[in-house]
């Protein structure tokens, strides 16, 4: 099993989920956020009282995944998620070591069914 943790432009979510979905794949926690660094959007860069940096609203999906899944979800964050510009975003993935569903302590991949 993998983590795949993707960092996208908020104005992109709703495109990446609906194609996400589309493709059989609807589990998916989402988080906002804030964020600078070297390939930012110098175009929607701003400050603010809380984040005084220049820096950019963005969107983390997180989707645990079977490691057969990982390419096409992949694919699919990448081909919606993309404009083509600075500040489109990043994707890693990670290895899952253990997995377990808190309501009836299954382990292992079947917690993503």
């Amino acid at each position: 099993m993998k983590l795949i943790k993707a960092f996208i432009r908020p104005e992109l979510l709703e495109e990446v989920y609906i194609a996400l979905r589309r493709e059989g794949y609807p589990s998916m926690t989402v988080f906002e956020g804030e964020g600078t660094g070297r390939f930012s959007d110098p175009e929607s860069s701003h400050g603010s009282l809380d984040f005084p940096a220049m820096h950019n609203r963005i969107v983390k999906i997180e989707i645990a995944a079977q490691d057969a899944n990982c390419d096409s979800i992949i694919h699919v964050i990448k081909e919606q998620g993309c404009t083509g510009g600075k500040g489109d975003g990043v994707i890693f993935v990670s290895p899952i070591d253990q997995a377990l569903r808190i309501r009836d302590g299954k382990k292992g991949p079947e917690v993503l069914n």
